[in-house]
């Protein structure tokens, strides 16, 4: 397929200014193709977004993920101020220099890791108290502080503190939760400094739609630079994760970027696309390819599986990534059941570039108006509804 050209979308800026632009859209579902401006370059929508919690991706060093054409990762708050600590990255002069990462870097706040730590936190109106998972130490975060922390860290795009609920929570609590996100994210708005830096609020309300329409109603007239959906694929149906997120995508501004947290598969992500969202992260490219899980244009494959020990084709025979024009799958699988590290690399390296590429394919179809043949051609149905199997859970 041929490259975009500039007679088609206007060239990235050289020295982009913070913002977001949609460039065009498919004339036949809500999908749109955009352009995402940060102080390290610009980020192509709609994108997937590589996981790197502690500042790095797993198993992929920072040139390698330029080479697959990632333009923008995913690190973590909680994690990173846990261990090495903001002064440290602080010394290297921030997030970007202290990992070798050229490109932008947007930061999850850390709420759904600490709240998931369950009897090891404490909430109340002002922030979140919560023992460490690496040593048991107590520490206190505050809205305020989530945005300082993130301000120092130097990154591009920053998540408010919010509350994260589980899918099967009581109605009181996804109410209250609701609620305190929203106070929390008014503060964290104040306490802003950085003009480099987007700052994004996190719509919540669990799989009540009507809480979700409040959520969003009090929070878009703040003027955020973005909007995520928050607490989704945390246990729910499938079918549920896609009806709570089509309903809540309409509520978002036009003219903000719109991230859907924590998801997913191949195939839901050409769905969420369609529903209109932008952003996407999940950690199930990388984490499956550890365990030796493989995603290809024929289907998913386990590595280990004994009919591979002697095939002598590509893991995919549609892929042009390194790991397929390179090596067999009999040989890949000889190093995953060695235990030998070049599996986890290579498997990484096919895996992502198998998301990365398929965003880039839903790119191009977008601005030709042929989002559905495309979502056709990569085998899912856009008018079929989604599977109501349980989706796997904590992928932020």
């Amino acid at each position: 397929m041929s490259p975009v050209t500039a007679a088609v979308l206007p060239p990235p800026d050289a020295t982009p200014k913070p913002g977001f632009r949609v460039l065009s859209r498919d004339g036949d579902t809500s999908a749109r193709r955009g352009r995402l401006s940060t102080a390290h370059g610009t980020v192509e929508t709609p994108t997937f977004m590589p996981v790197g919690t502690l500042g790095t991706v797993k198993a992929m060093a920072p040139w390698e993920l330029e080479q697959l054409g990632a333009e923008i990762i995913l690190g973590n708050t909680y994690h990173l101020a846990l261990r090495p600590g903001a002064d440290i990255i602080a010394r290297h002069g921030g997030l970007h220099a202290f990992g070798g990462w050229r490109g932008a870097i947007l930061t999850d706040s850390g709420g759904f890791q600490i709240f998931s730590l369950n009897s090891l936190c404490r909430i109340d109106e002002d922030g979140v108290e919560f023992k460490s998972h690496l040593d048991g130490s107590r520490h206190f975060f505050r809205p305020e502080d989530v945005i300082a922390l993130q301000e120092t860290f130097g990154v591009d795009v920053a998540m408010v503190l919010d509350e994260c609920v589980a899918a099967d929570a009581q109605p009181d609590a996804v109410l209250r939760a609701m609620e305190r996100t929203t106070r929390w994210a008014r503060r964290a708005m104040d306490a802003r400094t950085r003009a480099d830096q987007q700052v994004f609020a996190i719509v919540q309300g669990g799989m009540d739609v009507a809480l979700r329409e409040r959520s969003a109603a009090d929070l878009v007239p703040m003027g955020f630079d973005g909007y995520a959906v928050g607490g989704l694929s945390v246990g729910e149906r499938r079918d549920l994760t896609h009806r709570v997120a089509h309903s809540t995508v309409q509520l978002l501004p036009e003219e903000r970027p719109r991230y859907l947290m924590g998801v997913g598969t191949p195939d839901e992500l050409v769905r969420f696309v369609a529903m209109g969202f932008d952003m996407f992260d999940c950690v199930m490219p990388t984490r499956n390819a550890r365990n030796g899980t493989v995603f290809t244009s024929q289907g998913k494959l386990a590595i280990r599986n004994a009919e591979h020990r002697d095939d002598t084709g590509p893991l995919d025979p549609e892929c042009a990534c390194v790991a397929c024009r390179q090596f067999s799958r009999s040989f890949i699988r000889h190093l995953f059941v060695s235990g030998e590290i070049l599996a986890a690399r290579l498997l990484t390296t096919h895996n992502l570039h198998f998301y990365l590429e398929r965003m880039a394919r839903l790119r191009r179809a977008i601005e030709r108006g042929t989002l559905r043949a495309e979502a056709a051609a990569m085998g899912v149905d856009l008018d079929a509804p989604p599977e109501s199997a349980s989706p796997q859970g904590e992928q932020r």
